[in-house]
């Protein structure tokens, strides 16, 4: 492992510092391995469980909270769980490997990504309480995910002009909201759940005491100097929780035994169901997720001393969004959530100093694999919901601090923090009172139901009505 400083995370040679050949563009870096590299079988393995263990919470925890929130049943948790991994290795593969314009052709880890989890929470909720069953709720989020990755399929061909409009600002905003919307369901979850409201057991002292728990652990562990325990705290975390929650006779593993040995994957298995009201906002997020992978993976070729402007490095560009939507497809159509690029395993690549997309192969295997034996989903589907809070509060505050840092770049004039403040305002204001949009027509109602829509949609228009420079 390299004992190197990490590189900034910025999307600009000139930002980062660091001069670029006249030719290519392309920067000069300390990689151990580079992007063509083929390591020996130990290192390769190592750097594969290493991205493993970064990405593998944050690809099963959406199966879970949304799972969770529209109150499926134990065995249809684990599936989407099992799909989650399997889809996240089959996608991890096409985005490294390159087929045809298809995918980066860098070290680029794909996972269901949280930036659709808040909204698909809203949209699912509205939709049990309008009449659906937990499956057809199901069937319906999964109808609107297939449809609106077309959008960012199309949208990869206009890398160029989406970026002036999805400014930095619009983003930061977007990314902001969706961490606070979260933030509610975590919280919800630390106290026990909506399962136990009715049980009469919510924010009970061993609730919250197992929640705070598994929150102490990995603030424990991110303090540590080790950088293996601080990328798989949350794991650890988890874990924790999970061994203390067990002589608690908080854990229920009724469904496990019911599991088969081999998980088959079966396209469309819950049918179809759409409504374009619930197509609104999530489709807006397939315009954020566009504009986060760029930077995703303008990180990632800056750190393995690709090209970051030019030819090659647009072509890479709208390759890996062109991935990312077509990577969303296949998720939904083998019953899971949209994919996206992982940012956090750019830290895995500075950790490491192994930025070779072979590694990449074996982390796409480890991912099927782990997708492809159901007791896996079982036993995380079995997690009592304050050890999935405690851990989560977390992971969506990070996506606030995500938020937070790419508002830090923006220069917050006059014009700038009006923006700001009456897209937050309208977003959280949506949020903490929803009931301001009962009386409004169903399709406006069921589109700006959203905090993350309202507040998005606001800074986009604004963004372009408001007169000054974009930022």
């Amino acid at each position: 492992m390299s004992d190197r400083n990490p590189l900034p995370l910025t999307t600009s040679a000139e930002t980062a510092g660091v001069p670029e050949s006249p030719l290519t563009g392309s920067q000069p870096t300390d990689m151990i391995y580079g992007l063509e590299a083929r390591p020996a079988l130990q290192e390769t393995l190592a750097a594969a469980l290493q991205h493993v263990l970064a990405a593998f919470v944050n690809i099963i925890a959406p199966a879970l909270v949304v799972g969770n929130s529209i109150g499926l049943e134990a065995n249809d948790i684990s599936f989407l769980i099992s799909m989650s991994l399997f889809i996240s290795g089959i996608a991890t593969f096409i985005q490294i490997h390159r087929i045809g314009p298809i995918g980066s052709g860098l070290l680029s880890i794909q996972g269901t990504s949280f930036a659709f989890v808040g909204t698909i929470v809203t949209v699912g909720t509205a939709a049990i309480e309008s009449g659906r069953s937990p499956t057809q709720t199901l069937a319906y989020l999964l109808t609107i995910c297939l449809l609106g990755s077309f959008i960012e399929i199309i949208l990869s061909q206009f890398i160029k002009p989406l970026k002036k409009v999805m400014t930095p600002l619009v983003s930061g905003i977007v990314v902001v909201l969706i961490g606070l919307v979260l933030i509610r369901v975590a919280v919800t979850a630390m106290a026990g759940g909506p399962g136990s409201q009715e049980a009469g057991t919510f924010a009970s002292l061993e609730n919250l005491g197992v929640s705070l728990l598994v929150l102490t652990v990995i603030v424990v562990l991110n303090c540590t100097g080790s950088n293996l325990l601080r990328m798989s705290a949350i794991l650890i975390g988890l874990v924790v929780g999970y061994l203390v929650a067990l002589p608690l006779g908080m854990l229920n593993f009724e469904g496990i035994g019911q599991l088969s040995f081999v998980t088959v994957p079966i396209p469309f298995r819950y049918g179809f169901d759409f409504g374009f009201a619930g197509f609104i906002p999530l489709a807006f997020l397939y315009v954020i997720t566009t504009i986060e992978s760029i930077g995703d993976l303008t990180a990632t070729s800056m750190l393995v001393g690709e090209p970051i402007e030019g030819e090659i490095y647009l072509r890479r560009v709208k390759g890996g969004i062109l991935g990312d939507g077509v990577n969303s497809l296949i998720a939904a159509c083998f019953n899971t959530f949209p994919n996206t690029t992982f940012s956090q395993n750019n830290g895995v690549i500075q950790l490491t100093g192994v930025g070779s997309r072979y590694v990449g192969y074996f982390i796409a295997g480890i991912l099927v694999l782990l997708g492809v034996f159901p007791i896996v989903g079982g036993l995380f589907q079995a997690m009592p919901q304050p050890v999935l809070g405690g851990a989560t509060l977390l992971m969506f505050s990070s996506v606030v601090a995500s938020g937070i840092k790419i508002l830090h770049g923006v220069n917050l004039s006059q014009r700038n923090t009006l923006i700001l403040i009456v897209s937050l305002g309208l977003g959280m204001g949506v949020s903490f009172v929803p009931e301001i949009l009962e009386n409004t027509p169903y399709l406006i109602n069921s589109v700006f139901s959203s905090g993350i829509a309202t507040g998005g949609i606001a800074a986009l228009i604004l963004n372009i009505v408001v007169p000054g420079s974009r930022e």
